[in-house]
Formats: structure tokens, sequence, C-alpha cells
């Protein structure tokens, strides 16, 4: 494993969260996140991607490896559905994908090459055209 790898978001960004007290009342979604902060990113699984890239936290360090998974995977699936992963990466933070023009240009080829599988997947309409339509705008940030 490389560096990277072997470290946590707070290590890499050199930002420790205080932890939340115990008599705090905090959601589940709150706890996941300080919890993930100090999880070595080698050891994320799609669910721990899908959950601190949707609320934007550790971008720099996770988009690639969210990327690698949808390269080999574009159904990735966390703990929610077949492609919650591509639908958490299509709906992320804008400011970053402004920044990281290469990134969003491997996303967009990866969405396009991936087109028909997501056409033909056997799911809802609902999430089928949750991904189409996120990645509608996705694509509209650069151009």
């Amino acid at each position: 494993m490389n560096s990277i790898e072997n470290k946590s978001i707070q290590q890499l960004e050199n930002d420790y969260w205080p932890p939340i007290s115990k008599g705090e009342s905090s959601s589940y979604l709150i706890k996941t996140c300080h919890e993930l902060r100090s999880k070595k990113i080698g050891t994320f699984e799609i669910e721990d991607l899908r959950i601190m890239i949707g609320q934007g936290i550790g971008m720099e360090y996770l988009v690639p490896k969210a990327v690698k998974e949808l390269s080999q995977n574009i159904l990735a699936e966390g703990d929610f559905y077949e492609g919650d992963l591509l639908k958490s990466l299509l709906t992320s933070d804008i400011a970053y994908w402004k920044a990281n023009k290469g990134q969003w240009q491997e996303v967009c080829e990866i969405f396009e090459a991936n087109k028909k599988i997501l056409e033909e997947d056997d799911t809802t309409n609902e999430i089928r055209n949750g991904w189409f339509m996120s990645f509608e705008k996705f694509r509209q940030l650069q151009l």
C-alpha cells in the first residue's frame, strides 16, 4: 500500500477533530464521519467512500479511490442500492470538481463507457433516473 492508503484523513490533513463528548447527542452520520476520519484510507469500503464523499470530507484522498472503484464496477454499492457510490460522487461538492477537471473528465468517461449497463440495470426508474439526471448536472460543471 502506498503512503496515502496507510494513513487516515485526519493524519493526511493534519486536522484532528475533538471526540464527541459522551453526553452530546449526535446523529449516526456525525458519529460515522468522526470515526471514518481516523480510519486508514486503504481499509475504506464502498459505504465509507459513499458517506464521506457525500459529506465532502477528504475528497482529495477519497475521490481517486472512488473513481478507481467505479472504473471497475460502475454499480459499486454501499448500504443503499447498486450505484449509490456513483450517485454520491455525481452529487458531491461542486467546488471540488471545478478545481479537479482531470478527475471530472475521468468520471464523465467512466459514465459514458458504462451507459448501457446503467440503462439496462434491473433497478427502479427512480434510481436510474437519479443517475442520469445527476450526470447531466455533473457534466455541466466544466462546460
